[in-house]
């Protein structure tokens, strides 16, 4: 009952996101959301995402020298871009010669958002610390005086729909560097675009908090029913 209740919590939580998500940034369209703080009327801006943020792609070092790998470089692939909004560590890292001696870019953790090019295009996580990434990704790199980042990534999840329309490809589909600079989106102040991007992370802790609530009732009962019937 306690899980069945800690669940329907956190349903409603996802829930309040989506309509926040679809009141806080304008319909296709649209200049203006429906839900704004006070004080703020102006229209919004029509912006190219390549305006806004540089876009820089990865690449792979060589995997036949060794010297160019298990350094400690964070080197991100797109299957470790899942349900987490932030990553700070990836399963595989190179070395300075790797990234030296290969396509690769260093990103700036704390302004750059990771974005998938392929096999799965448009999935999405804030990189916390310095890294890089393989060529499946079209990352966002942003100068925070200009553009709040929780905001962008806000966003972004509403241009995936968008990319997937742009991609293109025979083996698989992809979305080039070039197509994601294109990308349009609307943008308010940076005073605006602050108070947007914290209330929706207080709403993403509150789910990621519930997500481990509910872990934790899960281990708890599990051990009690171990230790009823052993």
């Amino acid at each position: 009952m306690l899980i069945t209740l800690q669940q329907r919590k956190l349903n409603e939580l996802k829930e309040v996101k989506k309509t926040l998500l679809s009141q806080l940034f304008p319909s296709k369209g649209q200049y203006r959301p429906i839900i704004r703080f006070k004080k703020f009327t102006n229209k919004w801006t029509k912006r190219k995402l390549g305006n806004i943020a540089k876009i820089i792609g990865g690449g792979t070092p060589s995997t036949s020298n060794h010297d160019y790998w298990n350094g400690n470089i964070n080197w991100y692939s797109p299957t470790e871009i899942g349900n987490n909004i932030f990553v700070n560590s990836s399963n595989k890292k190179i070395s300075i010669k790797g990234l030296n001696n290969s396509s690769a870019k260093l990103l700036p953790g704390g302004k750059t958002i990771l974005f998938t090019s392929r096999a799965g295009i448009g999935n999405m996580a804030i990189m916390l610390t310095d890294g890089c990434t393989n060529q499946g990704f079209q990352s966002w790199v942003i100068d925070d005086t200009k553009i709040d980042i929780y905001f962008l990534y806000s966003l972004g999840r509403l241009l995936k729909h968008d990319a997937i329309r742009q991609a293109s490809g025979s083996t698989f589909l992809e979305i080039s560097n070039k197509e994601v600079k294109k990308l349009l989106l609307e943008i308010p102040s940076f005073t605006e675009q602050k108070l947007i991007g914290n209330m929706l992370r207080k709403i993403d802790d509150d789910i990621v908090r519930q997500k481990e609530r509910i872990i934790l009732i899960t281990k708890i009962k599990k051990n009690l029913l171990q230790k009823l019937f052993v």
